[in-house]
């Protein structure tokens, strides 16, 4: 049984208070009270969402800054993918103790409020490391140490590492190599979206400027947009369940029919006709519909300031189409929205060069598609995803 002393889900919002960044990320993170681990920890599940783990009697017992700094801890985990892409290639499948220490010492050198336990760089068995290294950088300084220690060369007055308690639990990391992409995928919206309300509050809170530049410049510039297009594709799927006589229930046997799940994106793919969007940007996002076209089958709208349904179609899965062009006037962006929200879609895909003015609210989830330009110099403002298409 776990304490009742303490429900996170109830304070994180005071705790975060002037931390909009770290506010905005623990909206998204699902957090579970456990005493199966002594303090907390991350993980990934296996749909891809992560999950913030916490001991409801250890954080009892901390002050409120401690508590505030112990989440930080956790997400910057999460921000900085230490639990997915950076694991040490030996370390994909059994995540070493070395990699943990590493990933903690980088992390503590930004926090100044961390309970009694806590690893810092340049205190106490680190004092010899800096602060402000990388995880990498402090695995590296800790091989070296490992085989000084593994040769009897234990240095004075320090742990040896093996006999070291870890801060927190890193139980899970590397384990759901599956959904890694997933994973990223939603990571990158939740930072692309914390870094927006951060910036509509003008304040970071305690960020450092080097990693709120870093997080910046990751989300503008790494995302793959055909990664991105896919992982939009997969969460915008429903389940459609109906019973069926072929298939045997598994908890009652020949005494009910089994059910039979079928998964199905409705997506609407709405295309800008003006001229400034360019034949190079229809053809780059043909040629990715082509290829997802093999998992969904899609509805195309083109419009201009308004939507024709006689050139609406419908893209069929496995269906090769080439791209073309069927209009060229102005931009009105409600007009496919309107068409999208009255047919009921599970998602909406525009690709446009943003140059209108913002739309009214989308019933269904919706992403905008543009070129590195147009998303650097938009129109309008938008907490929805953008993904930015770099080869056209």
């Amino acid at each position: 049984m776990t304490s009742r002393k303490f429900d996170l889900n109830i304070y994180a919002h005071k705790l975060l208070m002037g931390e909009p960044f770290f506010a905005a990320i623990s909206r998204r993170i699902d957090k579970q009270a456990t005493d199966a681990i002594p303090t907390a920890g991350v993980r990934i599940e296996e749909d891809g969402y992560y999950t913030l783990l916490y001991n409801p009697d250890y954080f009892a017992k901390l002050h409120f800054d401690e508590i505030a700094d112990v989440l930080k801890h956790e997400f910057y985990h999460i921000i900085f993918e230490h639990i997915s892409t950076r694991l040490p290639e030996p370390d994909k499948d059994k995540v070493s103790m070395l990699w943990n220490i590493a990933t903690d010492l980088s992390i503590n050198s930004h926090l100044k409020h961390l309970p009694e336990g806590a690893m810092i760089p340049g205190e106490d068995d680190f004092e010899d490391l800096p602060p402000g290294l990388s995880a990498e950088q402090y695995y590296r300084e800790l091989k070296k140490r490992q085989k000084k220690e593994q040769s009897s060369k234990k240095q004075q007055g320090k742990s040896k590492l093996e006999d070291m308690q870890e801060f927190d639990s890193h139980d899970g990391w590397g384990k759901a190599s599956q959904n890694t992409q997933m994973a990223e995928e939603r990571l990158k919206q939740m930072m692309q979206e914390a870094a927006q309300e951060a910036a509509s509050s003008g304040s970071w809170g305690s960020v450092p400027e080097k990693i709120k530049k870093d997080i910046l410049a990751n989300i503008q510039g790494s995302v793959d947009w055909r990664k991105l297009l896919r992982y939009f594709i997969k969460t915008s799927q429903r389940a459609e369940k109906s019973t069926t006589v072929k298939r045997v229930n598994k908890r009652y046997p020949y005494l009910h029919p089994g059910r039979k799940t079928n998964r199905r994106a409705s997506i609407a793919i709405s295309i800008d006709q003006s001229g400034s969007v360019s034949d190079s940007m229809l053809a780059a996002f043909f040629a990715e519909l082509n290829k997802l076209a093999e998992i969904a089958s899609f509805t195309v709208i083109p419009f201009d300031t308004d939507v024709k349904e006689e050139l609406v179609f419908e893209w069929k899965k496995n269906q090769k189409m080439p791209h073309k062009r069927v209009l060229s006037g102005g931009t009105d962006f409600n007009a496919p929205t309107e068409y999208v929200n009255e047919k009921g879609f599970d998602g909406h895909i525009v690709l446009t060069d943003m140059y209108a003015p913002k739309p009214r609210p989308s019933n269904c989830q919706r992403m905008w598609m543009t070129t590195e330009h147009h998303y650097n110099n938009p129109y309008f403002q938008t907490s929805e995803r953008v993904a930015v298409i770099k080869s056209v």
